[in-house]
Parts: C-alpha cells; structure tokens; sequence
C-alpha cells in the first residue's frame, strides 16, 4: 500500500468517526508498512498506539481489506525521532528560552463539539455551576483552585467540563490546556510505570496551564494513582495553575479517597448541580426541537408532547434528550405528526424505566404529608372535602407520574371506579388553570416525588 492509498483510507474513516475524533487520533499516526499479512503504523507514543488500536484498530482492519489489501492484523509501533540540526539563529538563543513542552505529543479526550456555552440550557438548579464554569473559562487570574463540579449523572457536568475546554482555547490560545477522564489519567499513570518513563509523565502533567479532569471518583481506592494526582494536584496548585475537577458526588463523600486528597478538593469552590426542574427540562426540550427544526423541517409536533416528556423524564438529561431524538426519528421515518399516541407508543421503553422512579403508594405518601392527613382517610371511603381534595390531586398525580391505567390507579385508592379516578383528575385539571395556590401545591408535590 502507497501513502496515497493510505491518504484515501484517512478520507474515509474520516468521515467515519468524525472530525474531532480524526484529528486527536488519526492524523498523528503515519503508515509505515505492510509485510506478512501486517500493516505497521508510526504513532507518537505508545498510549496513541495503544487507543487508536483498541477504539480504531476495527475499523482500519475493515477500510484496508475493502481496499483489496492481504492485511490480517495491524501494528502500532512509536516511531524513532531523529533530532534536527538546529539553525544558526535557534543555536543562537539561551537553552533557558526554549517553549515548554506542550501536550500536542499526547493529547487529552476528544472534546464534543455539541457540549459549548451556547448549547447549556440554564435554569435555577445548574446556575450557580455556569455561572462559575464561565469565569475559570475566561482564562483570567485563578480566583478558585480547584473549581469542583459534582452531581449526578446526566446533570452536565461534562457537558461545562467541555465547554470550559472550547471556551479557553478560542480565548487563550497560548494556555495548554488539558482535558481527561481520571480513566485515562490512571490508564496513562500505568502506562508511564510501564515503559519507566515516569520523569516524561512528570514532566508532562506539570507542564499544563489547565488541568481538567472529569470523573474523579474513578481513582478512589487506587493508592498509586491517587499518589501521584495528589502530586500532580500540589505541582499545579503551587504554580497557580487552573484545576476543574467533576465527580459523581462531593468530596466528602467519595468513598476510599485519601483524606488528603478529600482535603485539597475541597479547598476551592465545590459547587453542586441540582436535579432538574421541570422549567429547565422544558427548555432543554425546547432548545433541542429549535435545533432539529434544520434537520427535519416538515415535522409537525402537538401541543403538550414536550411538557409530557418534562414531566415524564425526571431523572437524567441525557435519557431525555435522548428520548426526543428517537421520537423525531421515528415520526420522519413513518412520516406522521408527533401526537401524544405517537410518543407514548415509540418510547413507551424509556417512560416505563422514568415510572420505576416513582409508585402510586409514594405518591399518596407525600400527598398525605402534604395536607397533614393520614394515608388511611385519604384511601379510605370518607368524603369529606377535607380528604376529596388532596385524594384527588393523589389520583391526578399518579396518572401524571406512572404509566398505571385508571383502573389500576383506582384499585389503590379503596377499589374506586376508573370514572371516579377519571372525575378526580379532570377537576384537578380545572382548578390548576383557575387556582394559583392548587397549580403551587402541585408542582411543590411534582418536584418533591421527583428529586
């Protein structure tokens, strides 16, 4: 195989994996030869070789064989540098004056170009955390060392984490900056064991202007691993270098991290992404129908799907964004409008994993709570307004929040009729549009059963 076979085969693996993820992984790697059934790259390092072999190696196998090419296996080997001769003038200047070492020999994750400031929907439970991601990302003095995102999952917090990343390299440029998961740091820290070439690591990590590094928690319980961040932590903090850290939880509460380590995290500004609220499910929804109009622009949607998937998907953005995704698919495939029918039929999967979160008896619970009753009057045959009431708001709640038929829903209050149940939401319904105080109460109750 030449280099413009090669060249050709780039193209389309290109267009395969994309661009962001060709220029970290594949425009630094060189065809070298092909002998015995072996194609043999040049990479820059080992840990290239040995990524691109795990997440690529696939997928070039496949493009050379569809090439015509006799290839069983490929071969990742780091190529010999030769020194170059130096110019008159780079002779001339002090060694002192030498650029760092940057990080363009081992580069950090590929960043999604999706996951901008633009593209995070802001809403009261994640403001404080953009708020702070965007000052670190104005690439100013370090006012916050570290700055330490924590939350569950699909809350977003790689999404600022990449965001900040963008953000600094169109404002400076001249900082290197370097994004990874504590994965690949431990992944990298073995490798550099490995090889002894622990100095090169060394020299590497304390070389960056900004460390990112996402998922935290994955060295708990690692002591090696957690040795060296430590190290590495206390390097950059001592050289007024930005630290962004995320985790699933606070620091205090990784289970099997150093107390040191645990210390140092906190030490900064720990913030935390809230749960979602239903305002800001609702514009994340909206942001993305805005984004797919492009993409499908005969697509009709009803009014009520979006605020039925906001109120359905509580749990995780992703899940939800996701959710709208296969629904705007499925609709353009079969060329029908998006109908409430047509949503609970495509993603009838995903809403009933949403309704595990939350049961008919849990509902009940916390309406009884709320109006200070006890559970057995609100299910029990009394009638009382008192009781009617927050029975009702129970019965509208459980058929907002599960996936239970009215009968069934009507079986957990005493055995009631589906029409009773029936009856129940349809007031709620009325007096929701009517009654400031009802639509208070209910979303009170909605956000409580969802948090």
């Amino acid at each position: 195989m030449t280099q413009d076979q090669w060249g050709e085969l780039r193209q389309n693996i290109l267009r395969t994996i994309g661009e962001n993820n060709f220029k970290t992984w594949i425009e630094p790697i060189e065809f070298a030869e092909m002998a015995d059934g072996v194609a043999t790259f040049n990479v820059p390092t080992n840990f290239i070789g040995n990524y691109v072999s795990q997440n690529f190696g696939d997928l070039i196998l496949k493009q050379l064989t569809h090439a015509g090419e006799n290839v069983r296996r490929i071969h990742f080997q780091v190529a010999a540098k030769t020194p170059a001769r130096p110019s008159r003038a780079s002779a001339a200047q002090p060694a002192a004056q030498t650029a760092p070492p940057r990080d363009d020999a081992l580069p950090g994750a590929p960043l999604d170009p999706r996951f901008t400031f633009d593209t995070f929907v802001v809403g009261k439970p994640n403001e404080l955390a953009n708020a702070a991601a965007r000052r670190v990302a104005e690439g100013g003095p370090v006012t916050f060392n570290p700055l330490f995102l924590y939350g569950g999952v699909g809350l977003g917090k790689t999404h600022l984490m990449h965001a900040i990343a963008w953000e600094l390299r169109a404002r400076r440029p001249d900082l290197n900056v370097l994004y990874l998961s504590a994965e690949q740091f431990m992944y990298r820290f073995v490798q550099a064991l490995r090889d002894r070439k622990m100095m090169d690591f060394k020299e590497l990590f304390r070389s960056v202007d900004v460390l990112m590094v996402d998922d935290v928690q994955f060295i708990a319980g690692k002591d090696s691993t957690q040795e060296e961040f430590f190290h590495t932590f206390n390097a950059l903090v001592d050289g007024n270098k930005q630290i962004i850290i995320s985790a699933d939880r606070a620091p205090g509460e990784i289970k099997d991290m150093e107390d040191r380590i645990r210390s140092r995290l906190q030490c900064g500004l720990v913030v935390d992404l809230h749960p979602t609220d239903y305002e800001l499910r609702l514009g994340i929804l909206q942001s993305k129908v805005e984004q797919y109009r492009s993409q499908y622009p005969d697509l009709r949607l009803s009014s009520g799907v979006l605020e039925f998937l906001a109120h359905r998907i509580s749990t995780n953005v992703r899940v939800l964004e996701g959710a709208l995704t296969r629904l705007f698919a499925f609709a353009s495939l079969v060329g029908r409008e998006i109908t409430m029918d047509l949503t609970q039929d495509c993603l009838s999967d995903v809403l009933r994993a949403s309704d595990r979160k939350i049961s008919v008896e849990e509902i009940q619970r916390r309406v009884a709570e709320h109006f200070n009753i006890r559970l057995s009057d609100m299910i029990g045959p009394k009638r009382v307004r008192t009781l009617a009431r927050p029975r009702q708001i129970a019965m509208y709640l459980s058929k907002q929040l599960t996936s239970r038929s009215l009968p069934e829903i009507g079986r957990r209050f005493g055995g009631r009729d589906h029409t009773t149940v029936m009856h129940g939401v349809k007031r709620i319904e009325e007096l929701r549009a009517q009654d400031g105080q009802m639509a208070e109460d209910l979303e009170l109750l909605r956000r409580a059963l969802e948090a």
